[in-house]
């Protein structure tokens, strides 16, 4: 137990610590003497302010310690502490929860825990077929005495029968792996977003929505428009952009009349006999220019 009160002997020797401590660390790296703190029966421990500029706010201290009936103090440690006001790194937390989605880069390796949530096995992970499966073989040590018979094919096993039915995944997601990824979907393009609240009509009407199969595929879907702000992502089928294919039809176009030139009719225009080639009469009667 810490002694409250620090042995007279060893809390006088504040010069014999200081000493200590510039040898270690040299005197322009410590300051003032700030207390004497009893360790424990006979042991004291001076700090010292440390006036490196790297460390500001943790201290030099010096233990030292004397023997029963001694009257010598010995010198036992020089360490640098913390102080109240020291600046401290951030406690150290684990990779695996630092890590964030994004951080994961080309060369990266991600290993998942044996044990992890998120996942379950996708089949049992035995080779062998049970008794009561139709891949098993029987008795492996049966001898066909009869001639005639002819032995039972072998039977495919558990793995490779897997592996053509598509199951050979030996972990896939399990229900709280598939509810993690559905709130994360939900929150990045989900109905409660901005976008999705501005927006003309939803992703079940849009005709650039990719379905996907599954469970998820009840709730969500990859978007396909190039031009929409989650294109390739998955996005509930609650969500809405501007870009849906049926929010804005563009009308089509009018298209111009063809031009019709008429060369097969000729109009006859009747010039006056006083009157030169060419010239006609500012008052004359319409019919005698040739309009009707």
């Amino acid at each position: 137990m810490r002694s409250r009160t620090p042995d007279r002997v060893c809390a006088e020797a504040v010069e014999i610590a200081r000493q200590a401590a510039v040898e270690s660390v040299g005197a322009e790296a410590v300051g003032a003497h700030l207390a004497a703190v009893a360790e424990g029966e006979r042991v004291v421990t001076h700090t010292f302010e440390c006036l490196d500029a790297a460390y500001r706010g943790w201290r030099w201290a010096v233990t030292v310690a004397r023997a029963p009936r001694a009257k010598l103090v010995t010198l036992d440690e020089v360490v640098l502490l913390p102080g109240p006001d020291a600046v401290l790194a951030p406690q150290w937390v684990p990779w695996s929860e630092r890590l964030r989605p994004g951080d994961l880069g080309p060369g990266d390796l991600l290993p998942t825990d044996a044990d992890d949530l998120r996942l379950e096995p996708g089949w049992t992970g035995e080779d062998a077929p049970a008794p009561n499966s139709a891949v098993f073989d029987g008795d492996e040590d049966l001898v066909v005495s009869d001639p005639h018979v002819q032995p039972a094919p072998a039977r495919a096993q558990i793995g490779a029968v897997a592996e053509e039915l598509g199951m050979s995944r030996p972990r896939v997601l399990s229900r709280l792996g598939l509810h993690q990824a559905a709130d994360r979907w939900e929150k990045a393009h989900g109905p409660q977003t901005p976008m999705a609240q501005s927006a003309p009509a939803s992703c079940t009407s849009c005709g650039f929505l990719i379905p996907i199969g599954g469970s998820l595929g009840q709730a969500f879907g990859v978007c396909g428009n190039e031009f929409g702000p989650a294109d390739g992502q998955m996005v509930s089928l609650a969500y809405g952009c501007g870009g849906h294919s049926e929010a804005a039809v563009l009308p089509a176009p009018p298209v111009p009349a063809e031009l019709i030139l008429d060369e097969t009719v000729v109009e006859p225009l009747h010039l006056h006999p006083d009157r030169t080639a060419g010239s006609v009469e500012p008052d004359a009667p319409a019919e005698e220019l040739g309009h009707s």
